[in-house]
């Protein structure tokens, strides 16, 4: 997902605190907020000011200060496992951790999203199929953007999307997850069976510690846990970037 070039200066009308905020200086009740994404996620090609059925005072707040989406798909793949419907969302463009078994770290850190940028990946997902499981733990550290965090939360929790909590989870750290390839970018190479097999038992059996090994997916195409990073020859060229929209995430 990528932003749309010229809207870093509106809002996404997903960004549920703005949102009410903005509202609420002109006088509409923050109520309507439901029924406007509704429209907007129904109405894919309307523009707010096309909304039905709003107080005379939304429409100029609305076009004036929000975007229905201030991003777009750059690409979407197959992947070849197809065992799942789950939405793995990031919510930093780039990572302050440094991991250097993971290619994100070796972006830095860029920028944290709005929770209005982090909901439209919820929308642009579903409008390619359903989603009943959302995992916080795509690129970025969740709780380095904790309060965009939380309210992107209560928007997927509340309507119209309805997404039940027992189906969320913010992922920050993690149970044993094999070594996913990112070429040069790291010289550690993936462990077989075996060794985490072993290295599982003496968490277990000698340290207590209850632990699990975590299924592989999207390795195919790029999309397993540490291989979301912007295409290489971004980082070989490496340019001060300030904004989502100056990057192209695959």
């Amino acid at each position: 997902m990528q932003s749309g070039k010229n809207t870093m200066s509106f809002r996404s009308i997903f960004d549920a605190g703005e949102l009410k905020s903005e509202l609420e200086k002109s006088g509409v009740k923050p109520s309507f907020m439901p029924y406007i994404w509704k429209q907007v996620i129904q109405n894919p090609d309307a523009q707010l000011d096309q909304i039905p059925s709003l107080p005379s005072a939304a429409y100029p707040l609305l076009t004036s200060k929000f975007k229905t989406l201030t991003s777009c798909v750059h690409s979407a793949m197959d992947s070849s496992d197809q065992l799942t419907t789950k939405l793995l969302i990031k919510l930093q463009v780039g990572c302050k951790m440094g991991c250097t078994f993971c290619a994100t770290g070796s972006m830095g850190f860029k920028s944290n999203l709005t929770s209005g940028e982090i909901v439209e990946q919820l929308v642009h997902a579903s409008r390619i199929s359903p989603i009943r499981n959302v995992v916080f733990m795509g690129m970025g550290e969740p709780l380095n953007n904790y309060g965009a965090l939380v309210e992107a939360i209560h928007v997927m929790t509340g309507p119209p999307f309805h997404l039940s909590p027992k189906k969320i989870t913010v992922s920050t750290v993690v149970n044993l997850i094999p070594f996913n390839p990112i070429g040069d970018l790291s010289k550690f190479s993936t462990s077989n069976e075996e060794k985490v097999s072993s290295f599982q038992k003496i968490l277990r059996g000698t340290y207590g510690i209850r632990t699990t090994v975590r299924k592989e997916m999207g390795q195919d195409i790029s999309g397993a846990c540490g291989q979301l990073v912007v295409n290489k020859s971004s980082i070989e060229n490496t340019v001060l970037l300030t904004d989502i929209e100056d990057l192209q995430v695959r």
